[in-house]
């Protein structure tokens, strides 16, 4: 199996449980997601680009409270605020560009916001490589250090005197939709989160999917192996933390023609949420790059966090 395609089923936060998964977190677990929140940012910019409506692109690097320093991007209107935040969560493969062109017609509409990218896509030294299959602990760690390093996102933007602390949303793709639901839950500082192109579970892109590729390289992993991957990073599986997001209102973006999980998976991901929570399906696959996925994301934050109206700057721009 080619291993761009085997870290695409990797990345992939999947889908439904199997019978005999938990439906809670252990508190060990847990302590994975808390980090010391006193530890300086240490915020080191490089290059800053103009872009239209005198938006500001400043690329920058943080101090990450588990190792290493996190590559992002900051996305900051003209004027002095106070502006809504937002904080990026890319799909698996992806980085932290999945969502800058989305982020700078944000800003014209009254938002700044930080886009990172994840430790597995970090230059050396910070890179922390996955997937561990003989280690899965330490694939379980550097998903809990993606996660921290998205609240600490957060903390950069609450830092910031021009950042309005009640107007705070996340939104997240696919891995992203997974850190989502876990943000959700554990972070109670966004007013608003989007889950776009998720599913509640590890499990089912491995044990249900009939990819002939992936059968293959199941077979050279071995079950025992398999079953004890599945296990532990299936302690991070969004259904475990999904239903304790409430009262923060979740907003479900999933692919009619979704090409790495089923339907019924994506059902069960919504339903295990609590309210408030809307849902909305798109006739694409995986990358839901219909331009009305972008429009209904746009609606919904400009009511839950109050941007001004997206609509018309998407039109220009297209």
């Amino acid at each position: 199996m080619q291993m761009s395609k085997l870290f695409l089923f990797i990345f992939l936060a999947a889908a439904p449980l199997p019978a005999r998964a938990q439906t809670s977190t252990p508190a060990e677990v847990m302590k994975l997601l808390d980090y010391d929140k006193s530890k300086p940012l240490d915020i080191q910019e490089g290059k800053t680009y103009d872009r239209d409506g005198g938006v500001k692109v400043i690329e920058l690097t943080y101090a990450s409270p588990v190792q290493g320093r996190v590559p992002a991007f900051l996305v900051v209107p003209p004027g002095k605020g106070p502006f809504a935040g937002i904080v990026f969560g890319h799909w698996g493969g992806g980085v932290k560009t999945e969502f800058l062109p989305e982020a700078e017609l944000y800003a014209q509409a009254g938002a700044v916001s930080v886009l990172i990218d994840y430790p597995w896509v970090r230059p050396a030294p910070w890179y922390r490589g996955i997937p561990n299959m003989e280690k899965p602990e330490e694939d379980l760690a550097t998903y809990a250090q993606a996660v921290v390093d998205l609240r600490r996102a957060f903390d950069l933007l609450l830092a910031r005197p021009d950042v309005d602390p009640k107007r705070m949303a996340y939104v997240g793709h696919s891995y992203g939709a997974q850190w989502g639901a876990i943000l959700s839950a554990v972070d109670r500082r966004m007013k608003a989160t989007v889950l776009v192109g998720g599913t509640p579970g590890l499990a089912a892109i491995w044990l249900d999917n009939d990819d002939p590729a992936l059968q293959q390289f199941k077979q050279g992993i071995g079950q025992q192996k398999l079953e004890k991957y599945i296990e532990v990073n299936g302690q991070f599986d969004a259904i475990h933390f999904v239903g304790k997001a409430s009262p923060i209102p979740l907003f479900f973006q999933f692919a009619r023609f979704e090409q790495y999980f089923k339907e019924p998976a994506m059902k069960r991901y919504f339903e295990a949420a609590g309210q408030p929570k809307e849902i909305r399906w798109y006739d694409t696959g995986h990358d839901l790059n219909d331009i009305q996925c972008l429009l209904d994301r746009a609606a919904f934050l400009e009511k839950q966090i109050g941007l001004r109206r997206v609509a018309p700057l998407i039109s220009k721009k297209f």
